[in-house]
């Protein structure tokens, strides 16, 4: 009898036990209120996503105001009633995600069809790929036989590795798959989306088979003929950062060795192991509370990582500056104002001196034959009204050539002295080799926001060519023979202090990426026809974490703003042919061209299209419903030409049909 008492109650002491284990804090909660749209894990359900990767980039005040409000436009309703230590002990669970984010990989060995094992940690696997990391922390990329016994590996052939695909500027692929004869069978491949992103502006960059992605504080490495995730570094944005960056902006990466280098929105620069996305090392560039935020990706130039930071509707100060790249440790810093009493600073005059704005905030370009580097500046602050800075405000709006060694000037022009429009020179730098009047000459040349298009002898500096590329232009009439624009009379539009001005302030064109095609000497570039009015007030007194522009601007009522695609004949200035654009002049995309003729363009309205570089006429389009805000780059994966777009929330990834 007691054996059988005994055997009776067991299964109630053991429902006991489990009775009485320990309850995380805030499961309840959870399980309460968002398990059932969200799973018990958070991974996802049946009527929500997974919300793990997002709650790992939020803050607990984000997580707070999510709770209150909800996500109404996602289908997420608010919380009210959730108060107190219950949404304390929620919150609290929510972001214990952070540490229990994936499964652990599953080691393996796989037989390659050369006959050779592999074995390593699995870290995706689908019936067409496997992405596999040896513990040597080498990715692998496999893809199965047919028979589904063994694995062959693949990788890039031509990679682009870094933001503009080559150090000189120049969106220009040698890459000969995609024809004007096939760009029609140009078709999606794959689609990769980044959650919780807005609107991406990264170029991807691809190195030995991985491509790697960014948006504000995140970075992501992805199998670049697949699109599936290799790993995911993401750290919480700022709280109370102003700026570009506060909207999630980042650019990409820069490419050296094993390791990728970031901005952060806080004006920081990382390093990340390729391979795992570990944090090698991190630099504060400057301080976030003196307005100071960062979008650009790196520039490479021997050891050294080059970079500036955004700021300048905020009036913090400019400056490009070099890092070590297997430390960190500054090297070099260029201020793009000079202190009171340095030389320059006798072109302010006022106290706008003390926050003069002028940041660096795009990526620039590199001779190596020459060891020269190049790099365009902001405009000075306040953005509209120039009483406190009466002078040229050098070197703001200007373009530097700087010793990449050092950080001393070489030489400088400045595209819009004493600049009141927002027409930083930040639009792309290109470097290019060609004949010039009967000679071999190393060019500069740059499509300008204030409408001109220059061309240099980036040797020197010296001005060779100055000319309009757009319709609209009211500013100046022309560029005189000292260098500077020979200033027109600006129209008031409804009071003293208000002025039609053309281009408007997004400029004849913008940062997006431009191409020059050697075949034509036709230099490839996106083009806003529009006007602006401008109005001047007081200029306020500057304040962290406040705007610094001593005026606005908005757009003219009664007109069409257009979008245009031309043609620049770099040896003339003159376009030779132009493609208008339907759509209401929001495409913030650029060009990329290909040695085959093609141009890759990113249409107004949301279409991705082939054009001829010769004529401008479209072989190919695509519509992607998404306002592109970055620009088109190239490779070779597997034997096969890819184009890769970030367009909206999605990276996109175009080839050929076969």
């Amino acid at each position: 009898m007691v054996g059988i008492k005994g055997f009776l109650l067991t299964p109630f002491l053991v429902a006991s036990v489990f009775a009485q284990a320990p309850v995380a804090p805030g499961r309840v909660e959870f399980e309460r209120n968002c398990a059932g749209c969200h799973g018990g894990d958070g991974m996802g359900g049946e009527m929500g996503p997974n919300i793990v990767n997002r709650i790992a980039n939020m803050s607990p005040e984000q997580l707070d105001a999510i709770l209150l409000n909800g996500r109404p436009e996602r289908g997420m309703p608010g919380f009210p009633t959730i108060q107190g230590e219950e949404k304390t002990r929620l919150v609290t669970f929510m972001q214990a995600f952070r540490t229990r984010r994936r499964v652990a990989p599953v080691r393996r060995e796989v037989t390659l069809t050369t006959g050779a094992k592999l074995a390593g940690l699995v870290l995706n696997e689908s019936p067409l790929d496997l992405q596999l990391r040896t513990d040597d922390q080498r990715i692998h990329l496999l893809r199965p036989t047919p028979t589904g016994n063994a694995f062959r590996e693949v990788t890039s052939q031509t990679d682009w590795t870094t933001y503009n695909g080559d150090v000189r500027g120049n969106r220009y692929s040698k890459l000969t798959q995609i024809t004007k004869q096939n760009a029609s069978r140009l078709a999606p491949k794959w689609v990769f989306p980044l959650e919780g992103v807005t609107r991406a502006q990264t170029t991807p960059l691809v190195v030995q088979g991985l491509m790697y992605v960014t948006s504000g504080n995140e970075c992501w490495a992805l199998d670049a003929g697949a699109g599936r995730e290799i790993w995911h570094f993401q750290r919480p944005r700022t709280k109370g950062l102003v700026g570009n960056a506060a909207q999630g902006f980042n650019r990409g990466v820069a490419w050296s060795g094993d390791k990728v280098l970031m901005v952060t929105d806080n004006a920081h620069l990382l390093a990340l192991n390729r391979f795992t996305g570990d944090l090698l090392w991190e630099t504060e560039m400057a301080d976030w509370h003196k307005n100071y935020n960062a979008t650009s990706a790196p520039l490479i130039v021997g050891n050294l990582a080059i970079t500036g930071t955004a700021g300048g509707e905020q009036g913090a100060r400019g400056f490009i500056a070099a890092y070590d790249i297997q430390t960190g440790k500054e090297t070099w810093r260029f201020w793009t104002v000079p202190l009171p009493g340095e030389p320059g600073s006798e072109t302010w005059k006022g106290k706008a001196l003390e926050h003069p704005s002028g940041v660096a905030w795009l990526t620039g370009s590199y001779d190596p034959d020459l060891d020269m580097l190049y790099w365009a500046t902001g405009n000075p602050g306040p953005d509209y009204n120039g009483e406190e800075r009466l002078g040229d405000n050098l070197y703001t709006s200007s373009i530097v050539a700087l010793n990449p060694k050092t950080g001393k000037t070489n030489w400088y022009y400045q595209t819009t002295p004493h600049d009141l429009h927002d027409w930083d020179a930040t639009e792309p730098l290109v470097l290019i080799d060609r004949e010039w009047e009967g000679r071999p000459r190393k060019l500069l040349i740059q499509a300008n926001r204030n409408g001109f298009f220059y061309v240099f002898d980036r040797t020197n500096g010296k001005l060779l060519l100055a000319k309009p590329f757009v319709n609209k232009m009211n500013w100046s009439k022309e560029i005189g023979k000292d260098g500077k624009p020979v200033l027109l009379e600006l129209p008031t539009a409804g009071s003293p202090n208000s002025h039609k001005v053309c281009p408007s302030q997004n400029g004849a064109t913008n940062w997006f990426s431009a191409s020059y095609d050697p075949a034509t000497s036709y230099y490839l570039v996106q083009t806003f026809e529009q006007c602006s009015v401008y109005t001047t007030r007081k200029t306020e007194e500057w304040e962290a974490g406040r705007g610094y522009s001593g005026g606005s601007q908005r757009q003219l009522m009664d007109e069409a703003p257009k979008e245009i695609l031309r043609a620049i004949d770099v040896r003339t200035g003159k376009v030779v042919w132009e493609m208008p654009q339907t759509g209401p002049s929001s495409s913030w995309g650029g060009t990329l061209a290909f040695a085959t003729g093609v141009t890759i363009v990113c249409e107004d309205g949301g279409i991705f299209s082939a054009v001829d570089s010769a004529t401008g006429k479209p072989l190919w389009r695509f519509q992607t419903n998404a306002a592109f805000k970055a620009s088109p780059m190239t490779y070779t994966f597997d034997g096969k030409q890819y184009v890769t777009i970030a367009a909206g929330q999605n990276i996109l990834t175009f080839g050929l049909v076969e």
